[in-house]
């Protein structure tokens, strides 16, 4: 009887055990993949610039007086000889008429001079009187000739300072602030200039380059001087001070001779073209030098991680495992990040749901169906 109850108990065990279903297989979480490439990339290096007319001249008296006019308007566009402000003359008018009676009273000397002259001459050959009275008459008709040439530079100088009554732009440009007012005494000796013209169809924009930059800079461009370098430059742009980009792109034609002993920097310029007066004196901005980078190794910045300051991404290995591998940056290209160190071409790395992943977890791989899309920057752990 036992027997029999046993050899039941055993049968209902095994019935029991044919009849449980088998555990289900977890499915593997989907990814999408991308394969890195290598292509060629530009990158954009931005040094703070300073914006200078082409000429941005300080329009200063030459005489003193009292401004009568002040012709023009700040702001005021004006073409080279073009009158901005008159000074009283009259004082400077009546020096002329002066300087110009004294020169015809000298001419009138040297008249009379050779009057003297002529009349003493046959005296002095038919020896009715010495010839010592010839040699005086001589000689003061040379001092009314040196009289008469003074008395012309006179007149010329009167001339030149009337003509300065009358301050015109030296060349064509707008017109800055005008502190001056009519009325206002006005002097060479002055502080502060009456206004200042500046020239701006075109304008140049002044940066500096550090000592390892310029090295660089000099390193990646063809030529065997500095001068054969600039011929072969690429255009740089102009980003202005609401990081819009000019429309126009500029070219570097100077470098100055020597650093800066204070601050360890060159100066370089860049000149842009502003037919539309855009730019003026005194802007800022930013100007954008290009580098060329022939096999980049290209990763897109929506691919990657940010953790702790440092950039992250997931690698896929043959058994599709993701590992968390770091990366190096050497730039950005558009979307995409040149990367120096960390991965290479051919590598597989994952294009979307980063947030979501886990080291070390098997993945099934898929196809990038979209554009890769930005990825919010991780919080840094601790």
């Amino acid at each position: 009887m036992k027997v029999f109850i046993f050899s039941s108990l055993i049968l209902f065990l095994a019935g029991c055990s044919q009849q449980q279903p088998a555990p289900a297989t977890t499915p593997l979480p989907s990814a999408e993949v991308i394969t890195i490439s290598s292509a060629q990339a530009t990158t954009g290096q931005d040094y703070t610039a300073s914006l200078q007319g082409k000429a941005d001249v300080e329009i200063r008296p030459q005489v003193d007086g009292f401004l009568e006019n002040v012709l023009v308007d700040e702001g005021a566009h004006v073409t080279a000889g073009q009158p901005l402000f008159k000074i009283n003359d009259q004082p400077y008018r009546e020096q002329l008429n002066s300087a110009s009676a004294s020169l015809q009273a000298a001419l009138a000397a040297i008249t009379n001079a050779q009057l003297e002259i002529d009349k003493l001459t046959p005296l002095v050959q038919n020896k009715v009187v010495s010839d010592y009275q010839l040699k005086v008459a001589d000689a003061a008709y040379k001092i009314a000739v040196a009289n008469a040439a003074q008395a012309k530079a006179n007149v010329a100088s009167a001339k030149i300072k009337l003509g300065y009554t009358l301050i015109t732009a030296p060349v064509s440009g707008y017109i800055g602030r005008l502190p001056k007012k009519r009325g206002s005494l006005v002097s060479p000796t002055a502080p502060e200039p009456l206004t200042e013209v500046s020239d701006v169809q075109q304008v140049y924009a002044y940066f500096s380059l550090g000592e390892t930059d310029f090295i660089r800079f000099k390193s990646q461009y063809k030529g065997n001087t500095l001068n054969d370098k600039l011929k072969t430059l690429p255009a740089v742009s102009l980003v202005l001070a609401d990081n819009s980009v000019y429309p126009s792109t500029g070219r570097i034609d100077m470098v100055d001779g020597q650093f800066d002993r204070n601050t360890g920097a060159i100066t370089l310029r860049a000149i842009f073209p502003n037919a539309q007066g855009l730019l003026r004196s005194g802007n800022t901005g930013k100007v954008r030098l290009q580098q060329q980078h022939p096999d980049a190794i290209l990763v897109p910045q929506a691919a990657t991680i940010d953790v702790q300051d440092k950039i992250f991404v997931y690698t896929v290995g043959d058994s599709n495992r993701v590992v968390k591998q770091p990366i190096s940056i050497a730039g950005k290209s558009g979307a995409d990040y040149i990367v120096k160190d960390g991965v290479k071409p051919g590598d597989r790395i994952v294009s979307s749901g980063l947030d979501h992943l886990i080291e070390g977890t098997i993945i099934k791989p898929e196809p990038a169906k979209t554009a890769v899309a930005a990825l919010p920057k991780q919080p840094s752990s601790k």
